[in-house]
């Protein structure tokens, strides 16, 4: 893939200007091009005459020429599609392998052990996807929870019921692969050259479901409604695992289990697996309009067709402590994300399309080992604890109403909601909540400083009718579960602790590379019993 960058037009321009500047710049022929796409698109508002900015991708009908036409000018550079090669072990690997959890990262990992003929036994806590969406949509109906079919747990993950988005910071070359697959079970193409890719929720879960299904005709067995209790030990390493349906032995066992899964982690704490801490942050849900948003980043070109949804991304030191955005989600909405009865928990969701009316986005600050004197099950504890606060303050409105107030109020600790032309969209409903009241004042007043912050880097952020919902606290895992070199538990060989919940990843795309290593490692380390 060629990436053009740098195209500069005016806004009465469209796709089809910057496709033939890119072409020029290239002195490539149409009849070359496979396809084309815009990679980015930004706004260039100085001087009083906003311009826009495009990098194109144009992929060739032949790619083995592309190197050739990548050096046509400084703009332009060659982005090659990584190659995911397994050299396959020589080790007969006692019994199928286990991959527990069935999110980006057990799915990722089990597809590879599948298509390197392993068979894998797939545990998944909750249930298949679209019985899962029928458990979620019951809970924002009615408040009735199922601990185990909600928002965090079932077919997918946690990752289904978000943006979607497959952007990441780690720069892993197996990002591309991973796209490959999202684009081979049915996600938009667009994906393959955006710089800031997204599925959306409504169309993820169909990749998903796709995936799964590759996963069982290569032989992989998907077990719904299994959640994992505990590990056999045998001389040392793993000898097999119990489950809420039975006891499986094995010899290799993938952890994916996600960020949420704190009972399980403290059964394996129970069986003397020792954790350790790691940050993790906690705080609000911010809403605004997204055609404010819009207005504070694109200037006069605000509402332009040409332009994508408005996203931002903020951030700030506070005292030592990190004050940021997470998962801002373009014209989506705020969802229940509880996991656990009599907790309150938020998230942010939204569809392809991102034509909500509201943008919004976690506003986090930071803790860590310190804040816990180094024990994981006091992280565990404090995340609960904010939670059940969050649900006691929202009881008056319903099970599971959240608290919320405007960001002005927050900002002076009066503890008011007025809802203007920002209109909440917590589907469980919100009430309104003294929010600084509900998290240490340490935590506060750093949310509160980094809020002023970004009101100075986003005009309007801190706007008298922008919300704040509460809690956000499931940004990461509270634990890191250690590895070595090998992906195999330090503490227990045969263990491959894997994704967000082991500690080792913080989104879809990372979490996907994470299962696609560990999986690799197994699979370069055995081969099937069979073989």
């Amino acid at each position: 893939m060629i990436l053009v960058r740098d195209i500069r037009l005016p806004l009465s321009a469209g796709e089809e200007q910057a496709f033939g500047q890119a072409l020029r710049i290239l002195r490539l022929p149409l009849g070359k091009v496979r396809q084309m796409g815009v990679s980015r698109l930004s706004v260039d508002a100085r001087h009083g005459r906003p311009k826009l900015v495009y990098t194109i991708a144009v992929t060739l009908k032949n790619e083995g020429e592309e190197p050739a036409f990548a050096g046509a000018s400084p703009c332009v550079a060659l982005r090659q599609e990584p190659q995911f090669c397994i050299t396959p072990g020589i080790r007969p690997l006692e019994g199928r392998p286990v991959v527990c959890g069935l999110g980006p990262a057990g799915l990722f990992a089990a597809l590879t052990l599948a298509q390197q003929g392993f068979a894998p036994i797939v545990l998944e806590r909750g249930p298949a996807l679209e019985d899962r969406v029928r458990a979620v949509e019951h809970f924002s109906a009615t408040g009735e929870l199922d601990e185990n079919a909600n928002i965090q747990f079932g077919e997918g993950g946690a990752g289904t019921f978000s943006d979607g988005k497959l952007t990441t910071r780690i720069g892993d070359s197996l990002c591309g692969y991973v796209t490959r697959v999202f684009l081979a079970h049915g996600a938009p193409p667009e994906i393959a050259w955006q710089q800031k890719p997204h599925v959306g929720t409504d169309l993820l879960r169909g990749v998903i479901t796709s995936i799964r299904k590759e996963i069982e005709a290569l032989g992989g067995q998907v077990r719904f409604n299994t959640a994992l209790t505990g590990l056999k030990v045998q001389n040392g390493a793993l000898a097999g695992v119990s489950t809420t349906a039975g006891d499986i032995p094995c010899k290799a066992l993938v952890l994916a289990v996600g960020h949420s899964a704190r009972d399980t982690f403290e059964a394996l704490m129970d069986g003397g697996l020792a954790f350790s801490c790691k940050p993790f942050s906690v705080g609000f849900r911010a809403e605004h309009l997204q055609s404010e948003i819009e207005k504070s980043l694109y200037h006069e070109a605000a509402g332009h067709p040409a332009l994508p949804r408005g996203e931002y991304q903020l951030s700030q030191q506070v005292d030592g402590r990190g004050v940021y955005t997470f998962c801002m989600c373009p014209g989506g909405q705020v969802v229940a994300a509880a996991s656990e009865a009599g907790r309150v928990v938020t998230n942010g969701m939204s569809y392809h399309a991102r034509d909500g009316r509201n943008a919004n986005a976690a506003v986090v600050v930071g803790v860590g080992s310190e804040d816990f004197g180094g024990d994981p099950r006091r992280a565990i504890a404090f995340q609960r604890e904010l939670e059940a606060r969050a649900f006691r303050a929202g009881r008056a409105g319903g099970l599971y109403a959240a608290p919320a107030e405007n960001v002005t109020s927050f900002l002076e600790g009066e503890g008011r909601l007025r809802i203007g032309r920002v209109e909440p969209t917590y589907d469980r409903g919100v009430v309104p909540a003294d929010l600084g009241s509900l998290l240490p004042a340490g935590l506060a007043g750093a949310l509160r400083a980094g809020l002023r912050a970004f009101d100075r880097k986003l005009a309007g952020y801190a706007s008298p009718e922008a919300i704040l919902t509460g809690l956000e606290t499931r940004t990461s895992s509270p634990v890191r579960l250690a590895r070595g070199e090998t992906y195999e538990c330090t503490q227990l060989p045969g263990l491959y602790p894997c994704g967000e919940g082991a500690g080792y990843a913080g989104g879809i795309m990372s979490a996907a590379v994470d299962g696609l290593r560990v999986a690799a490692a197994i699979a370069s380390r055995y081969c099937p019993a069979g073989d």
